[in-house]
């Protein structure tokens, strides 16, 4: 499938070739939710806890003697049903992470990129560099573009102009190619590919 290519200035720059097999898939909604289920559960600190029965600072003696008060029988006041006791079966610091098969996290990513097309949500822009690290000169260009809500993938390296001058427009992000996933994908309106970042794609996946 051609796409046009624009520079940033909005100009015409030809158009670039995308293969079938990575923009031209019919999107899996199951398989895209797996991988990003598994990049939210990887990324959860998992740092929750709250004290049991045996770490609360209390005293473990007997609250009264067994028989003859007429009340029900207790042990520690430590326990769950007391208040000031130990929590039951609470949260403990783990890894939420689970494991996802290789294939199906390289699928996720290309079932995404082809809902992306399918939605015509993907602009390709000849070269992602900035003549200058001015953060309204480039929010001019988004404009223009009519790009408010976007991520952008640039090569394996990032202009250092382009990439300060987008940093402090809100809803933009800008990564490498190696940074390319799933979720950031799906976040933002727009995927904004430079031709680097297609051939890189077009590389990582013949």
């Amino acid at each position: 499938m051609d796409l046009k290519v624009t520079t940033l200035e909005g100009k015409d720059a030809g158009k670039v070739s995308l293969s079938d097999a990575i923009f031209g898939l019919e999107p899996r909604e199951d398989i895209i939710a797996r991988v990003v289920r598994w990049q939210l559960a990887k990324k959860q600190q998992g740092t929750h806890k709250a004290k049991g029965r045996a770490e609360v600072s209390r005293t473990g003696a007997k609250m009264y003697k067994q028989k003859g008060t007429g009340r029900a029988r207790h042990h520690s006041a430590r326990a769950p049903q007391f208040r000031g006791g130990g929590k039951a079966h609470g949260p403990v610091v783990r890894s939420h992470e689970h494991d996802l098969p290789k294939k199906v996290r390289a699928l996720g990513l290309r079932h995404a990129l082809s809902a992306k097309l399918k939605a015509e949500e993907i602009i390709i822009i000849d070269d992602l560099v900035a003549n200058e690290a001015k953060t309204k000169a480039l929010a001019g260009s988004f404009a223009s573009l009519g790009l408010t809500n976007a991520l952008f993938i640039g090569g394996a390296e990032l202009d250092n102009n382009f990439k300060l001058a987008a940093r402090n427009i809100p809803n933009v992000d800008v990564l490498p190619i190696q940074g390319i996933n799933v979720y950031d994908i799906l976040r933002r309106g727009k995927l904004v590919l430079s031709k680097a970042a297609v051939e890189a794609l077009e590389e990582r996946f013949k």
